[in-house]
């Protein structure tokens, strides 16, 4: 009879939703094996430590929030305006990408190596909306300007508790990116 083995991939879908909870601290063998309903011997058929998952942890988020997002954009085609209201209905679209985020930018606080890494993505999101700010006209310091605001209130909407005078959150996101396109 063949013994089945998690799949490595589920260890590190596991790693990456134990990160957006609790940061890399959460990322433990133990619990993760809990989570997933193995026993933690398993994870050493995959991985030679916890290190290891670490780094895959790391390059599934930058798959995941970064190279699968722009793909989900440029798949559906259309104009520089039609690929932004793409990328800001998916960017605003839930909790779960953003929170992962914030867990790996706490954590490059702390680690030189992950914030090397939070900086290439960063300059890769930059890069991929000057083009499509770029497309749309302006300057070079308008479309930076336009590039910056858009990963800021990524970022940052996630950490205000404001109320918007009667309307949601998600309606006063979209004028915004409508603002944001010019």
């Amino acid at each position: 009879m063949a013994v089945s083995r998690t799949p490595r991939g589920r260890w590190v879908e596991e790693g990456l939703r134990a990160l957006g909870e609790g940061g890399p601290d959460a990322v433990r063998i133990e619990p993760l094996a809990q989570a997933i309903g193995v026993s933690k011997g398993g994870f050493y058929w995959h991985f030679a430590d916890r290190g290891a998952l670490l780094d895959e942890v790391l390059d599934m988020w930058e798959r995941v929030n970064l190279s699968e997002v722009i793909e989900a954009v440029e798949r559906g085609g259309g104009d520089a305006r039609a690929r932004l209201r793409r990328l800001f209905a998916l960017a605003y679209a839930g909790t779960g990408a953003v929170r992962t985020d914030l867990a790996v930018r706490e954590w490059a606080r702390r680690d030189p190596a992950v914030a090397q890494r939070v900086r290439r993505v960063d300059n890769r999101r930059m890069e991929y909306l000057r083009g499509l700010f770029g497309a749309l006209g302006g300057d070079e310091v308008e479309v930076e300007a336009r590039c910056l605001m858009v990963l800021s209130l990524w970022m940052g909407s996630h950490f205000l508790a404001a109320d918007h005078g009667g309307h949601s959150r998600a309606e006063v996101l979209e004028r915004a990116g409508r603002l944001l396109e010019g």
